[in-house]
């Protein structure tokens, strides 16, 4: 491996054709450059320099290496630049629900992002049961979950209307037994459709699972039978509520941190204020 610092000596007598005033500009003795030329040279197997010209001059060999070595210098540069930069090095992880994940959402991120270059936002999304473990075992900084009651340690919570839907295309009523679209088991919305359906002494099938909410909205659309979903996901969708089951009590959405001040809990603030304005919202439909 050839020495950067054995490089810029080499770079530095041939661009000034002269080993006092390369010494000068590196700020180093006549002789420490000269010994550093000729460790360079002992390394590639070659004399770099012509030492009788005047002014002095690179030779064959030297010319050949001499776009390299800017090449290398450059990069070295380039790459102390970046480690310099503190930009993206402190991760924040956030777990959230598909659905929360909206443009106003995006648009928190996006503008901590940019005025806390030193963050760097580790976002995934998934299934509320699955984030809630995976925020209690240490994965995640900060999570939005959706439940049947908010934990005692959460920072904000707030009510999130339900309704059964089906497709706004429906003409006739439905079959029996009653198709169904559902998440993957695990999915919380899909035991409570379940409770609430067989209190209705009504038979039933799964006739789609969807493992995202999109998917679910899709199958719904398409007429592939009903589904328990929050109001807040249906707006613009192609669905209209199932009038017959009504209503369900609403769920709660969850925000947790773990810590309590600093950028997290900036962070937190700012989720807070566009879950509380989109779910608000959603109430009044």
């Amino acid at each position: 491996m050839l020495d950067p610092r054995l490089l810029r000596a080499f770079v530095t007598i041939a661009d000034a054709g002269s080993f006092t005033q390369a010494a000068e500009r590196l700020q180093m003795t006549q002789s420490t450059i000269s010994q550093q030329l000729a460790r360079l040279e002992d390394a590639v197997g070659h004399g770099l320099i012509d030492r009788f010209a005047r002014p002095i001059r690179p030779t064959t060999a030297g010319e050949r290496l001499l776009g390299y070595a800017r090449r290398i210098l450059d990069l070295q540069q380039e790459a102390e630049t970046a480690l310099g930069d503190p930009a993206g090095t402190t991760p924040v992880r956030i777990g959230v629900p598909e659905d929360i994940v909206n443009a106003e959402m995006a648009g928190v991120f996006g503008d901590f992002a940019k005025h806390h270059r030193e963050i760097r936002l580790d976002v995934t999304t998934g299934l509320s049961r699955d984030l809630t473990r995976r925020y209690r075992g240490g994965e995640f900084d900060i999570v939005v979950v959706k439940e049947a009651a908010a934990e005692p340690d959460c920072r904000a919570s707030f009510p999130e209307a339900m309704a059964w839907f089906e497709s706004a295309d429906s003409r006739s009523e439905w079959p029996d037994p009653m198709p169904l679209v559902a998440f993957p088991p695990g999915g919380l919305y899909r035991d409570t459709m379940f409770e609430r359906i067989e209190r209705e002494q009504r038979r039933w099938y799964i006739a789609f699972s969807g493992s995202s909410l999109h998917d679910v909205l899709v199958g719904v659309e398409a007429g592939l039978g009903l589904s328990l979903l929050p109001r807040s996901a249906t707006a613009g969708r192609r669905v209209r509520p199932y009038a017959p089951f009504g209503v369900e009590p609403s769920m709660v959405v969850s925000i947790y941190a773990w810590e309590t001040g600093g950028l997290v809990a900036e962070l937190v603030e700012r989720m807070t204020a566009v879950l509380a304005a989109r779910l608000h919202e959603s109430g009044r439909w």
